[in-house]
């Protein structure tokens, strides 16, 4: 028997807003019947872009109708960019906690939660699509998607990031690769955590910040979107906005926004400064 608190188990006995919005603004399905949980997650937005209305369908075991329920009640409300700040572990967190072997399912709701919101960004499918290397083929778990919770939730091993993504959870072929991410994961932060790791000052010239943005662009964004054949130019630093334009495979692929958000925004974030906003230049 799980060890679930009683904020779990309220959500579960009792979970709010399920049901379907017809003629959602955004739907997002994520997971299948065949891996054991399945989510589908539907929003409306007010005229200031907040979320006025969501409702979810799920799948799936206490933790997963828990997860759900509470993602609902915490992105009420919110912009779409206030809702997308939401990680696993504010989920988690909200439910004052889940089993180790339960966490996949708040990880779940985020990714609805993204589906949903590219499907209203952009009008195409809003079921999981994935960008990156796929690293499990059993769950289809990327290299991206790893990193990230492994990242988020200070996870040291294989078996921590199973519970959190599923991913080497079946045939366990890619033990070792996610063994992989975990190390380059560890490594990268504790540099970013010893006394000489040097952040980049928050004020700089214009001329400083493009310097970085460039530098950041061929150091640690090409070489991820050269594994797909894809490519990156930078063509313009507009205050705190970059524009760039995708090229090779990137170009006009079906889950470019998910790359520019996911990868590029990501990275520019991290190594320059906090507040950028990436958009892309169409060719």
């Amino acid at each position: 028997m799980w060890d679930y608190t009683e904020q779990v188990m309220d959500h579960f006995r009792n979970p709010r807003n399920v049901g379907k919005i017809e003629d959602a603004d955004g739907v997002g399905q994520v997971g299948s019947l065949a891996c054991g949980d399945a989510l589908k997650l539907m929003f409306n937005v007010d005229e200031d872009d907040r979320i006025s209305e969501v409702k979810f369908q799920t799948f799936g075991c206490a933790s997963a109708i828990a997860s759900s329920s509470a993602l609902t009640e915490m992105i009420v409300g919110l912009t779409i960019e206030e809702a997308l700040k939401v990680t696993n572990k504010d989920i988690a967190d909200y439910l004052g906690g889940l089993p180790d072997e339960k966490m996949h399912c708040s990880v779940m709701g985020r990714e609805a939660l993204e589906a949903a919101v590219y499907n209203y960004r952009t009008g195409t499918s809003g079921d999981k699509i994935l960008a990156g290397t796929i690293i499990c083929h059993c769950f289809g778990v990327t290299e991206e998607e790893i990193e990230r919770v492994t990242r988020e939730n200070n996870l040291k091993t294989v078996e921590d990031v199973t519970h959190f993504c599923k991913a080497g959870g079946a045939c366990g072929i890619c033990k070792d690769d996610i063994q992989g991410v975990i190390d380059r994961v560890m490594a990268e932060v504790k540099v970013e955590e010893s006394p000489e790791y040097e952040k980049p000052a928050k004020k700089m010239t214009i001329v400083e910040k493009i310097r970085l943005i460039e530098k950041t662009i061929d150091e640690e964004i090409r070489p991820i979107l050269a594994k797909d054949n894809g490519g990156i130019d930078l063509i313009d630093v507009d205050g705190n906005k970059v524009v760039i334009s995708f090229t090779g495979m990137c170009s006009g692929c079906n889950v470019a926004h998910f790359t520019m958000e996911g990868v590029v925004q990501a990275k520019l974030r991290k190594f320059v400064q906090e507040d950028l906003v990436v958009v892309e230049e169409k060719k």
